[in-house]
Order: structure tokens, then sequence, then C-alpha cells
């Protein structure tokens, strides 16, 4: 775009998608160690004494029952799942008598009881993917571009750098607001139905120059429209929009640095000059770059950018 050796123009405003880590998994506790059934003391005996009566032999004492734990892998008593198994029952023979009970009931009368209230089974609004969102396509960013919309101050600041506007203008037919033949019908081929424009002069009012924005309907219409003419001299550009004030009225006249990208379906194009008119130097290829984007940054790029997340204007 414009003169050899400057830098390609950057994509606007690409926001990465970023993405958020799966939350960590709990760690369970093991379950506590299998204890030990407790033991059963060892008895003492004694031995009586010569003095003693004589005692009746006791009958043995029958061993005690050790306690039955979860965790002991011997027999188990079956009270668990008896005690389960009727329990089942009970809640068997009550669903049961609750069965009978509704059934015994008569229905309410007719038109009495109002219908649940059913949930909206709407579907969700689609956002369109990729870089431009809604602005891809016409089809999903319908409403006209309007002059108060990319053009609204007079004043626009981008970079520490100052612009002032002061004309503008809408062409309803685009190839009037364009130089070249295969440029108007890249227009034409893509159902171009608007250009707008605006010029603008710098603070120093030694650079001057108009932003352009097209309107076709598809994002492949646009890159073919920002691609016509391309290369060292062009002949296919935007048309510059002379102002009436002492500095823009000279638009148009002389060398400049013209191009354009694209932003979905919409093509932007730049025609930017020095006010006189020369040859820009190798140094000076660098201040009308800066000059243009910045003039379009500051103005049509945040319009677009919410053209591409809503698909309305802002």
């Amino acid at each position: 775009m414009g003169f050899p050796g400057e830098p390609p123009r950057r994509q606007p405003y690409v926001q990465p998608e970023g993405q958020v880590p799966p939350a960590q998994g709990e760690r369970w506790f093991e379950s506590p160690q299998p204890g030990h059934a407790p033991g059963r003391a060892p008895e003492s005996t004694a031995t009586p004494g010569p003095s003693a009566p004589p005692r009746r032999a006791q009958p043995p004492e029958q061993p005690q029952q050790a306690m039955w734990s979860p965790y002991d892998d011997g027999p188990r008593s079956r009270r668990p799942i008896l005690i389960a198994v009727g329990a089942l029952g009970a809640l068997v023979a009550a669903g049961v008598g609750l069965a009978m009970l509704a059934g015994s009931e008569e229905p309410p009368a007719s038109g009495t009881a109002s219908p649940p209230a059913s949930a909206s089974s709407a579907p969700a609004p689609h956002t369109p993917g990729g870089k431009f969102g809604f602005a891809a396509a016409r089809a999903t960013d319908p409403h006209p571009l309007t002059l108060s919309e990319l053009f609204k101050h007079r004043k626009a600041s981008y970079g520490g750098q100052t612009y002032l506007m002061t004309t503008r203008r809408t062409d309803k037919k685009c190839k009037d607001a364009v130089v070249g033949d295969k440029l108007q019908k890249a227009l034409t081929d893509g159902k171009c139905t608007q250009i707008l424009r605006a010029s603008f002069r710098d603070a120093s009012g030694k650079i001057i120059g108009t932003v352009g924005v097209a309107n076709l309907r598809t994002s492949a219409a646009a890159a073919k429209v920002v691609s016509v003419g391309a290369g060292k001299s062009r002949e296919e550009y935007l048309k510059a929009l002379p102002g009436k004030d002492t500095v823009t009225k000279f638009l148009g006249t002389g060398e400049a640095f013209a191009g354009g990208w694209r932003h979905g379906h919409y093509a932007v194009m730049v025609w930017f000059q020095y006010k006189d008119g020369h040859l820009p130097k190798k140094a000076e290829v660098k201040p009308l770059n800066r000059a243009a984007f910045g003039a379009a940054d500051a103005t049509v790029t945040p319009a677009l950018e919410s053209r591409s997340l809503t698909g309305k204007r802002p």
C-alpha cells in the first residue's frame, strides 16, 4: 500500500481468545485403617489355701462373643441385612398405600388448575466467530453506516497526534467516490451500497488527507476492492475530498500516499499527501503513513470494532 519500502498494514485490533485452566480435582481422604475387635482379657485363677472350705465346681464360662466390625473378614451377623429388608418392605407398603389414596381422590374440575409455565425454548442468539465477528458480512451486520457514527467529532486524537476534520460526505453511488475503472467494477461486483468520506489536516497543517469506508456485501468482496491497483504506481484509489478551508482545499493535487485495508465486509481507503503536493522523500513517507493510520484509528476503527461485536450501530 502506498509508497515502496513501507511496512504492511497491521490487522486491526485482533483480540486473541483466552482459555480458562480447568479446576484442580479434590483429593479424597483414605478410609481409616480397620481396627481389630477387642480381645478378652485372660482369666486369673487363685488356688485356695488349706483352711479354705471346699467350693463347688463352677460350670465353665461361656466364651464371650466378639463384636462384629465392618472391617473384619470373618462371618458377619445377618441382622443388618434383615433390618434393611424390613425397611425396604415398609417403604414399598407405604408407596402402595399412597398410590391407592391418590387414585381415590376426585380429579379437579377442568379449567380450575393452570398448567405449569413451560421453559422458553427460544435458542440463544448466535454470535458469529472469526476475526471480524458480526462485521464479517452484511447479512449479520445489515444496518447502513452513518457519518455521525464514523466521523462524529471535529477533532480526533490518536497516538499523541491531533487531526482536525474539515469536511465529510456520503456517496450512495460508490463509483463516484473512487478513481479507476477496475476499482469501480470491484465495488459494483461487491454490491457496494455506500462510501463515507471525511478529510483531515494535522496540527501543523502540513499533512492533509481523506479517509473513506466502502460498505460491501462480504469480506471477500472487501478484500478484492483493497487489492485492486496495488503496486508502486496506483491508478485505482479513493478520490480525495477537498475542504473549503485554506489547507484541505489542496487535497487531490500532487503526489499522495494511497491505499487501503479491509475490516470484515468494509473496505477502508485513504489518500494522504503534503499540502504543497510534493513527492515525499524516504524520510517523509513515515509521517504520511502515521497520519493516515492515526486519522483512521481515531475515527472509523472504533466504530467498525463495535460493529464486529454487536452488528449494530454504536
